[in-house]
C-alpha cells in the first residue's frame, strides 16, 4: 500500500496534525495541497503554508500552498480548482481545520461561536461538497478516494457538552457529517471516516488555548499521522463510516510500543492525559469492524 502519486487536499495543514499527515503522505511521494489561512509568520503560531510546502517537498512530495479560509465558499472553490489544475484531480480530502474555545456559554462570545461553527461543521461539509466531483472521478479511475475528518466518536451524554457547549456543538457537527456522508457516498465507493486521538496531542491549540502544561503528558503529532496513513490506505468501498482512535488502529497493525510518540520519554503510559470526548475507559472501544489491512509504517 502506498499514497504515491495520490492528490491530498488538507485543510489547516500549515502546522500541527494537518502538517504531520501531509508529511506522512509526502514520504510516499504524494501531491499535497495545503489549504490554510496562515500566509505570514505569526509569533504565536509556528509555520505558514509556505514553510509547510517546503517541508513537504523536502519529505519527497509535491506541494501546493493555498491561502484559503474555509468559511468562504469562493475561496474553497478556488483552492480546489487550483489543486486540480496543478495535480490533475483530488483523491483524498482531509478535513483537519478546526476552531476551539473551551468556554461556557456565558464566556463564549457570539463571534467565537460563529467562528467555531463556520469552520468546524460547515467548513467540513462545504470542503467535502465542493471536492465531490473530483472524488467521484477518482473512484471512477479506481484511485481509492477517501474523506478523513478529525472529529470524535459521537457521544451525546451531557458531560461532553456542559463545560463548553459551543465548541462541542461545532465539533460534533463534524462527526455528524461523517455519519451522513459515509452513507450518502457509499454507492460512489468514496470512504468517509473520522480520526481522534487516544491521548492529548501537542499542538498550537494546546499551547495557546488549552493548557501548555499538558505537553509533557501528551504524544506528538506523528501518532495521528501514522493512524491517518493506515486509514487512507484502506479499500474505500469497504472501510467507511468508522470513528477511529489512533492507538486502536495502530494496535491492529501490530504496534505495541508507543514510546516513540511521547513528548516526554520519561512519562509513564498511565500518566498520559486521555483526550476528552472519549469514554471513561477508551481502551475498551470496539475496533473498526473491517479487518484493517497492513500498512508499512
Amino acid at each position: 500500500m502506498s499514497l504515491k502519486g495520490k492528490v491530498v487536499f488538507i485543510t489547516g495543514a500549515s502546522r500541527g496534525i494537518g502538517l504531520a499527515i501531509a508529511l506522512r503522505a509526502a514520504r510516499d511521494g504524494a501531491c499535497v495541497a495545503i489549504a490554510a489561512k496562515t500566509a505570514d509568520p505569526n509569533p504565536k503560531l509556528p509555520g505558514t503554508i509556505y514553510s509547510a510546502a517546503a517541508e513537504i517537498e523536502r519529505a519527497g512530495g509535491r506541494a501546493l500552498p493555498l491561502v484559503c479560509d474555509i468559511r468562504f465558499e469562493d475561496q474553497v472553490e478556488a483552492a480546489i480548482k487550483k489543486t486540480v489544475e496543478a495535480f490533475g484531480g483530488i483523491d483524498i480530502v482531509v478535513n483537519n481545520a478546526s476552531a476551539i474555545s473551551l468556554t461556557n456559554t456565558t464566556e463564549t462570545t457570539i463571534k467565537k461561536f460563529d467562528l467555531m461553527n463556520q469552520i468546524n461543521g460547515r467548513g467540513t461539509w462545504v470542503t467535502t461538497k465542493l471536492a465531490l466531483p473530483h472524488l467521484r472521478e477518482s473512484a471512477r479511475r479506481g484511485r481509492n478516494p477517501h474523506v478523513l475528518v478529525l472529529s470524535p466518536p459521537p457521544d451525546l451524554r451531557p458531560m461532553w457538552f456542559t463545560p463548553h457547549v459551543g465548541y462541542s456543538m461545532a465539533k460534533y457537527a463534524m462527526s455528524l457529517a461523517v455519519i451522513g456522508l459515509a452513507g450518502e457516498l457509499a454507492e460512489d465507493k468514496i470512504a468517509v471516516n473520522a480520526l481522534w486521538p487516544m491521548t492529548s496531542v501537542e499542538t498550537a491549540a494546546m499551547t495557546n488555548v488549552i493548557d501548555p502544561g499538558m505537553a509533557a503528558k501528551s504524544r506528538n503529532t506523528d501518532i495521528m499521522a501514522d493512524a491517518a496513513y493506515v486509514i487512507l490506505n484502506q479499500p474505500s468501498d469497504k472501510y467507511t463510516g468508522n470513528f477511529v482512535i489512533d492507538e486502536t488502529i495502530l494496535r491492529l497493525q501490530g504496534i505495541t510500543d508507543f514510546s516513540k510518540y511521547k513528548i516526554d520519554p520519561k512519562c509513564a503510559d498511565e500518566e498520559l492525559t486521555l483526550d476528552f470526548f472519549l469514554p471513561e475507559n477508551p481502551y475498551n472501544l470496539v475496533p473498526p469492524p473491517v479487518q484493517v489491512l497492513k500498512a508499512k509504517l
